[in-house]
């Protein structure tokens, strides 16, 4: 049997890549898994928080929002620095800043407290994603470039499985506050390990000074838009599901913590990850032949996966239910595979940290809303009805995305391709 590395040197030249490439894939990959363990834990210990804090159902829904809002906040000024900085220490500072302020969580007494730090999380954890997606993109060529993003989404699909099964785990046996210290030691002993392997890469992106070029020409481009718009929506059923489906698992079908956060999470991010790593190889199979083939099969995926989410929690059943949240994951892993590297089809290179960036502010706030209007209506509207509602959208804004990749795609490759010359000529 062959190594992953040595396979990969059996592969065609225009698809081989340098080692290090791959390397700091494998890094950068457990850094994101922990990222996602942090944040994912709290939605598993919800009601023991309102037990321990006294949380309410809308306090709740905040604790998820205020994170996504200020991380998605923060998305385009991090990603614009992804730009101009080295994109390896910003990766390095992340993890460091984001494991104290998820030790701020562990320590806190009340409410407003646990919600600050649930804040300041935000602020740390927005530094990673940018640098560390333009960091991977400028690694790969075209040819591999949609596996390797499918493959560092997967860190987080094993973050929200893992974290939703930590998370119940420790509320039931050891308590979540020793679960949060446990997840901020790993976090710090992690960082030391990827400055030392971050600081053998050789210096990719960060344009510096002038030669950054002007960032906001990426919004005349009605790829871009369309995959914002999209994005917009499927965030919403996403964040429905990583915020409330272990609570709702908990309260309709009375299972432990444990088996909550298990059931929410291990079906449907086992499944997303199947589908993740198909639409990447689909992706950059296709692109040879049809050179919107990513915008194609991310909108498939969105527009295919927008009725599952709603028959997830519309399921009368938990077997149901783990057969609709496994069928949603599988043909939504196709959008997740290839948002960033379709992205990145349109977007100049300079431009790649702040396109992510801004990508992630649309995606998050949006989410962020979802959390918070599912606290607020669950008495009323309820959770399966607001998921109806963002499927609907959804399926809309898919067919949007397919049309406008269709007509619009060679015309936003020759305002991309112009940006880059003038940014290398402003430089000059």
């Amino acid at each position: 049997m062959i190594t992953f590395l040595e396979y990969m040197a059996t592969l065609p030249p225009e698809v081989r890549v340098p080692r290090i490439a791959w390397i700091v894939l494998g890094f950068l990959w457990i850094a994101y898994l922990i990222n996602y363990v942090d944040r994912q834990m709290v939605y598993s210990i919800f009601p023991a928080l309102r037990r321990d804090l006294g949380f309410t159902d809308a306090q709740l829904g905040l604790a998820g929002s205020i994170f996504v809002w200020i991380y998605s906040l923060c998305m385009p000024f991090t990603g614009r620095l992804a730009d101009l900085a080295p994109r390896d220490r910003l990766i390095v500072a992340s993890l460091v800043l984001w494991s104290f302020a998820t030790l701020g969580t562990g320590l806190s007494h009340s409410v407003g407290a646990f919600l600050f730090w649930r804040g300041v999380m935000g602020v740390t954890e927005s530094l990673y994603v940018p640098a560390a997606l333009a960091l991977i993109a400028s690694l790969h060529p075209a040819a591999t470039r949609s596996r390797a993003l499918s493959i560092h989404a997967t860190a987080q699909l094993a973050g929200i499985v893992t974290g939703g099964w930590f998370g119940g785990w420790a509320a039931d046996n050891i308590g979540w506050r020793q679960g949060i210290y446990s997840l901020t030691a790993a976090g710090i002993v992690y960082a030391v390990v990827l400055f030392l392997v971050l600081r053998r890469v050789p210096k990719r992106g960060g344009a510096t000074g002038r030669a950054a070029g002007i960032a906001f020409g990426i919004f005349r481009l009605r790829c871009y838009l369309a995959l914002s718009a999209a994005f917009f929506w499927f965030s919403v059923m996403l964040y429905l599901f990583y915020a409330w489906l272990p609570t709702f698992i908990y309260e309709r079908f009375a299972l432990s913590l444990t088996s909550s956060g298990l059931t929410a999470t291990l079906y449907l991010q086992v499944s997303t990850a199947v589908g993740v790593l198909t639409g990447g190889v689909l992706a950059d199979k296709l692109v040879p032949r049809r050179a919107a083939g990513r915008f194609y099969v991310a909108g498939a995926g969105l527009l295919l996966s927008a009725p599952f989410a709603y028959l997830t929690l519309a399921a009368p059943s938990v077997a149901q239910l783990k057969l609709a949240s496994a069928a949603f994951g599988l043909l939504s892993g196709l959008m997740i595979a290839n948002v960033f590297a379709s992205a990145y089809d349109v977007l100049p290179e300079r431009s790649y940290g702040f396109g992510a960036g801004v990508l992630n502010m649309i995606g998050g706030l949006s989410g962020g809303a979802g959390i918070l209007l599912a606290g607020l209506l669950k008495g009323t509207l309820g959770i399966t009805g607001l998921m109806g509602w963002a499927a609907l959208a959804s399926s809309a804004a898919a067919a949007v995305l397919l049309l406008t990749a269709r007509f619009h795609f060679e015309s936003d490759r020759q305002i991309r391709d112009r940006q880059q010359r003038d940014s290398a000529a402003y430089a000059g």
